[in-house]
C-alpha cells in the first residue's frame, strides 16, 4: 500500500477503531442463526474502512505487483480476505466448462472438461445442467478456488457470435432454465457462481467498445428475461456485468440495468462485479451500481484503487454506499455457504473417473442428428471396413477457445498457437484427448478402422471408396474475443466432404463447432451429426451414437441457416473497423493494443428486439436449414390427448407415446402465440420436457407456463400484462412443428417487473 493510500485511509478511519470485547460482541452476531442479511450487515458494522475498500477491487495475479506482495493461485482474481472477522480470500477462476487453466498457467493441473454449453443447451435437459455444474464446483473447491465465473446466458443473436459455444442458445426460456441449474449445482458446494454478461453481449468484435441499442421492453422480453429465469432458479451470488454499452453507457457503470432492473425490480441482494477490464470509471460506476472492479490491472487505469478511496473521503461516493457494496460482497459469500464452509486450505483429491462420466452423459444427450437419410445410423458393428477422415481425429475432439478453457484430464494432443488476432494472447487451437477413432475401434472390434486427415480431398476419396462407411469429421473453431469472419468450414473442408461424398455414397459428416456453420454438401450427405465441442470424453460419446449404444437425443438450441444473408446481420458489425485496426498493429501502430483492440466506438442495433432466433425466422416466413428444437431420434413418437386448463394460469397436458422399436428419448415442446411489446406475434417455447421411453411406452406430460414467457412487457405499467382473450397453442417436435394444435383463453394478467 502506497504512504498516500495509507494516510488516506487514517484520517478516514479516526473513530472507528472498537475495543476487542466490542469487536466480539459485533462477530457474535454474525452466527449462522441469523439471516445472511443481518450477519452481512453486523460485519460491515464491524469494518474498518481500510477493510471495506480491500473487497470491493480484485487483483489479477498475473499482472497484479501488490505491496507489500501476497500469495495468489495463478487464476483469473484473487481478493483479500479478512481473518479477523472471518472473511474469506475469494479466489476466482474461469469455469462454465469446467475449472479453466486457459494457456497452462498452472502447469500440470488438470480439470474435467464438459462440453461447450450450448452442447449442454441441446439435451434439454435441466437435470444435466446442474450435474455439469456441481461437478464443476466440487472440483473449484478441492483445487481451494471459491468463486467460479460460470453461467453463461447470453442470448445467441446472431448465429456467428464467437462466444455462442459459451451460452445456451437463442431462447430466454429454455437458456433462463438451463442457466439456474447450472448455478445451483456450482453452488451445491458453497461456493459462489456468478451469472454473466449482463446484458447483450452477443457478438466478440468490438466487445469494450460497442454500444448495443434496442428498444427496453424488447430486451425485458429477450436476453433480460433468460437473467431473470436464471437468477431467480439459481440465485447466484453474483452477477457480472458485461463489456460493451446498452443504449449509451456502458454495461458496468449503467444505472438503468444494475440499478433500476437488478436490484430495485428484481431486488437481487448479490453484487455486480465487473467483467476483466470493463471498468471506465470511478464515481460513476459506483453510484450507477458496480459494486467491485475484478481483475483491476486489465482496465485502462486503477479505477477503484486510490482513486476511489478519494472519492469516498471526498463524499463524491457516498459512505452509504460503500457500505452497500460491501455488504452485498458479503451477503452472496454468506448465501452461498462459502463463509461457513470454508475451502480446504490445500488441494484435496478429485474423483476424475467419476466427473468424466458427467461429461460424457452431457456429450450423449447434447448431440444432435441432423440427418439419417435411409438409416445409415446407427451403424452396424459388424461393418468390415470404416475410414474416419479429418479433425484430428485420431487423437482427440476440439475445443472452444478463451477464458472458459480447461486443460482437460489426459492433456491436450493437438494445440495450435495464434499468430494473431484479439484471443492469441490467451487462447490456442486445442483439442481434448478422446480419439474417436480408439472409441469406435473399441465397438467394432473386428472392422479396419482407419484414419487420413484430410488435407488432400482426392487422397480422403481414394481411402473412402470401398468402405462399408466413410466418417468425415468437419471442424469449426470458435474462440473468445474475436468472431469468425465466415460462417464456412475452414480449410477447404467442403470440398474435401464433396469429394468423399462422391467418392462412397455411405458418407456421414459429424461437426465439431460451437454453433451453425454453412453446409453446401447437406444433399450429398445421407447423415449428419452436430458433435459442438463435446468434451473430454467427446470420442466415447461420438462412437456410442454413431452404434447405437446410445439413442441421439440432442435438439437444437440454435436456428441453422440456410445461408448468413438469412440472419439479422450477416457478419459482425465493426469487422471492417477491427481489420483495420489489425493491419495498423502489424505494420507496429502500438495504439492499438489493449482491450479495445484499436477498433473505435460504434453502434450495433438490434431491430429484431425480442423476436430471437426461430422468432426472426417466423416473422419473416423464412424456412431455416434447421429450426430450432430439431433432432431425430432412432426411434419415433407421437402425441395425442391434448388437454388445456386455462383461465388465470394455463397448463397444457399431452400423452407421449415411442411408437418406434428402440428405446429412446424425447422432447415435447410447446410453443404459444402471444403478442410483444412491439406488437409483433409469435410463437414462443412456453415449456419443454425431455421423456425417456420404452417401445410402445406412454407417458402424461403436462407443462405449466411462466405468465412471463407469454407476456409483453409495459414500461409505463410498468410490468409484465397477459392480455385477456385466445391464445393458439402448439406441441410439436421443433419450432413450427404442429403435432398438436389447440388454443387458450387466458384472464388479464400483470406483474411486477
Amino acid at each position: 500500500m502506497t504512504k498516500k493510500i495509507a494516510a488516506l485511509l487514517a484520517a478516514l478511519t479516526l473513530g472507528s477503531s472498537m475495543t476487542a470485547p466490542v469487536l466480539a460482541q459485533q462477530t457474535a452476531k454474525t452466527q449462522a442463526s441469523q439471516s445472511a442479511e443481518a450477519r452481512a450487515d453486523a460485519l460491515v458494522k464491524a469494518m474498518t474502512l481500510e477493510e471495506k475498500l480491500q473487497l470491493v477491487h480484485g487483483y489479477f495475479p498475473p499482472l497484479a505487483k501488490p505491496v507489500p506482495p501476497i500469495a495468489m493461485i495463478p487464476s483469473a482474481g484473487h481478493i483479500p480476505g479478512i481473518p479477523r472477522l472471518g472473511i474469506p480470500t475469494l479466489r476466482e477462476s474461469d469455469a462454465s466448462l469446467g475449472v479453466a487453466n486457459q494457456i497452462e498457467q498452472r502447469k500440470g493441473d488438470v480439470a474435467t472438461a464438459l462440453p461447450a454449453s450450448i452442447a449442454t443447451a441441446a439435451t434439454f435437459n435441466p437435470r444435466l445442467a446442474f450435474e455439469g455444474g456441481a461437478m464443476i464446483g466440487a472440483e473449484a473447491r478441492a483445487k481451494t478456488f471459491n468463486v467460479l465465473l460460470a453461467g453463461g446466458v447470453n442470448l445467441t443473436r446472431d448465429p456467428w457470435n464467437g462466444r455462442n459455444f459459451e451460452y445456451l442458445g437463442e431462447d430466454p426460456l429454455l437458456a433462463g432454465v438451463m442457466v439456474g441449474e447450472h448455478i445451483k449445482g456450482v453452488q451445491s458446494n458453497h461456493i459462489v457462481s456468478t451469472i454473466k454478461h449482463f446484458a447483450l453481449n452477443s457478438q466478440e468484435t468490438g466487445r469494450t467498445v460497442l454500444d448495443a441499442r434496442i428498444g427496453t421492453a424488447q430486451l425485458r422480453e429477450s436476453d433480460l428475461l433468460a437473467f431473470q429465469l436464471g437468477i431467480e432458479a439459481g440465485q447466484p451470488a453474483s452477477v457480472m456485468c458485461a463489456y460493451n454499452k446498452v443504449n449509451g453507457d456502458y454495461a458496468c457503470e449503467n444505472d438503468w440495468l444494475l440499478n433500476k432492473v437488478l436490484k430495485q425490480d428484481w431486488a437481487y441482494k448479490g453484487w455486480v462485479m465487473s467483467d476483466w477490464g470493463a471498468v471506465h470509471s470511478t464515481e460513476k460506476a459506483a453510484i450507477n451500481g458496480l459494486d467491485q472492479d475484478s481483475g483491476q490491472e486489465l482496465d485502462d487505469r486503477m479505477f477503484f484503487d486510490t482513486k476511489f478511496a478519494e472519492a469516498v473521503k471526498a463524499g463524491r461516493i457516498p459512505m452509504s454506499r460503500l457500505d452497500d457494496m460491501v455488504r452485498r460482497i458479503l451477503f452472496g459469500v454468506i448465501d452461498s455457504g462459502l463463509m461457513d464452509n470454508p475451502v480446504p486450505e490445500s488441494a484435496q483429491p478429485i474423483d476424475y473417473a467419476r466427473h468424466a462420466e458427467v461429461a460424457q452423459r452431457t456429450a450423449e444427450e447434447g448431440i444432435v442428428l441432423l440427418k439419417n437419410e435411409g438409416n445409415l445410423l446407427p451403424l452396424a458393428k459388424s461393418a468390415k471396413k470404416i475410414v474416419l477422415i479429418g479433425a484430428h481425429a485420431d487423437v482427440g475432439v476440439l475445443s472452444g477457445g478463451g477464458s472458459s478453457q480447461v486443460r482437460s484430464v489426459g492433456g491436450a494432443p493437438v494445440e495450435i498457437p495464434l499468430t494473431k488476432g484479439a484471443a492469441a494472447s490467451f487462447a490456442r487451437i486445442t483439442w481434448h484427448a478422446s480419439s474417436p477413432l480408439k472409441a469406435i475401434q473399441a465397438l467394432a472390434p473386428g472392422a479396419s478402422v482407419t484414419y487420413v486427415d484430410g488435407s488432400d480431398p482426392k487422397a480422403a476419396a481414394a481411402a473412402a471408396k470401398g468402405a462399408d462407411v466413410a466418417v468425415v469429421f468437419a471442424w469449426a473453431w470458435r474462440t473468445e474475443a474475436q468472431d469468425p469472419e465466415s460462417m464456412a468450414l475452414p480449410e477447404n473442408q467442403d470440398a474435401l466432404i464433396d469429394a468423399v461424398a462422391g467418392a462412397n455414397k455411405k458418407t456421414l459428416v459429424v461437426v465439431e463447432a460451437g454453433g451453425p456453420v454453412l453446409m453446401p454438401w447437406v444433399s450429398r450427405v445421407p447423415a449428419i451429426l452436430q458433435a459442438w465441442y463435446p468434451g473430454q470424453r467427446g470420442g466415447e460419446a461420438i462412437a456410442n451414437i454413431l452404434f447405437g449404444d446410445v439413442d441421439p437425443s440432442g435438439r437444437l438450441p440454435i436456428t441453422f441457416p440456410v445461408a448468413v444473408k438469412q440472419a439479422p446481420r450477416p457478419e459482425p458489425l465493426g469487422l471492417a473497423e477491427l481489420r483495420a485496426a489489425e493491419t495498423r498493429r502489424d505494420a507496429g501502430d502500438k495504439t492499438v493494443y489493449g482491450m479495445s483492440g484499436g477498433v473505435a466506438p460504434f453502434t450495433v442495433e438490434y431491430p429484431e428486439g425480442a423476436d430471437v432466433g426461430y422468432r426472426w425466422y417466423a416473422a419473416r416466413n423464412q424456412k431455416p436449414l434447421f429450426p430450432f428444437g430439431y433432432g431425430l431420434t432412432y426411434t419415433s413418437f407421437r402425441y395425442a390427448n391434448l388437454k388445456v386448463s386455462d383461465g388465470v394460469r394455463l397448463t397444457v397436458e399431452f400423452d407421449v407415446t415411442n411408437s418406434g422399436k428402440r428405446v429412446g428419448a424425447d422432447v415435447p415442446q410447446l410453443y404459444v402465440e402471444a403478442k410483444s411489446a412491439a406488437g409483433t406475434k409469435a410463437y414462443r417455447l412456453a415449456g419443454f420436457e425431455k421423456v425417456r421411453l420404452q417401445p410402445g411406452e406412454t407417458r402424461h406430460v403436462a407443462l405449466t407456463v411462466d405468465p412471463r414467457v407469454i407476456a409483453r412487457f409495459d414500461n409505463t405499467a410498468p410490468g409484465w400484462i397477459v392480455d385477456a382473450g385466445a391464445y393458439p397453442l402448439r406441441v410439436g417436435h421443433f419450432a413450427g412443428d404442429a403435432a398438436l394444435e389447440g388454443s387458450a383463453r387466458l384472464d388479464r394478467m400483470t406483474a411486477k417487473p
